[in-house]
């Protein structure tokens, strides 16, 4: 997670990433007029919003990848989990470093770029910021038909993402890559954003702290503010 100086500047988010500099909040609200009944000020006394509230993050994330992306259609099921934008964008950027570590210095950009992403979910977010980014294409493969289904329609609403996503449905649980590629298949990139709480009451117990960091207050039934089903919150083990 970023700091935000008073400055508004998120200094440990990457040097490209769009969202480096604070919100736009008016704009962002223009977008997505609901924003307004969870705005409050920061500990600046600044015009902020509510994050400890589920439907603040969903829309504020909507607003960041219309206003900041130009993804103007991204629908998904409220009980799936909802990214932070500036975060997962960060994710895109560094692995971009590392390719162009390899590329004398130059970040390979286009279709011919190719990326994996396992476990894609039904918000679609790494092919979302990878084409917008750098045009790459992407497989999204998931264990959820609904899931898989849910972000075909991102796609498919989305003329800038046209033809450089596709998805596979992985229907062996046990697996990550048999099942869903061939032995010809070859990709440049392997995304994953694995669950990462071992059992239900961890993820309770983290969503309690968050909600304390949030709010300052100790929260005894919080509430997920990304929200997020049980195949995209836990595994067995943990990470």
């Amino acid at each position: 997670m970023s700091t935000e100086t008073k400055s508004g500047e998120k200094n440990r988010l990457h040097p490209r990433n769009r969202n480096r500099e604070r919100y736009d909040l008016d704009t962002l609200i223009q977008l997505q007029p609901e924003l307004t009944a969870h705005l409050k000020p920061n500990k600046y006394g600044e015009k902020s919003l509510d994050f400890s509230h589920p439907n603040a993050v969903r829309l504020l994330n909507t607003a960041i990848l219309q206003h900041y992306y130009g993804i103007e259609n991204w629908v998904f099921p409220d009980e799936n989990l909802c990214p932070p934008i500036p975060g997962r964008a960060d994710y895109i950027l560094y692995a971009a470093d590392l390719l162009a570590s390899s590329n004398f210095g130059e970040i390979p950009t286009g279709t011919n770029v190719k990326c994996l992403d396992i476990g894609v979910g039904a918000n679609c977010i790494y092919p979302i910021l990878g084409v917008v980014e750098y045009g790459w294409h992407f497989l999204g493969a998931d264990i959820d038909p609904v899931s898989i289904e849910t972000a075909k329609k991102i796609v498919e609403a989305n003329p800038l993402l046209k033809d450089k996503v596709d998805f596979v449905l992985q229907v062996d649980h046990g697996s990550i890559f048999h099942g869903i590629l061939n032995k010809e298949d070859r990709f440049d990139l392997t995304f994953c954003n694995p669950p990462f709480h071992s059992s239900t009451q961890e993820a309770e117990k983290g969503s309690r702290r968050k909600a304390r960091n949030l709010s300052g207050k100790r929260v005894v039934n919080p509430v997920l503010n990304f929200a997020g089903i049980s195949n995209e919150l836990i595994c067995e083990g943990g990470e």
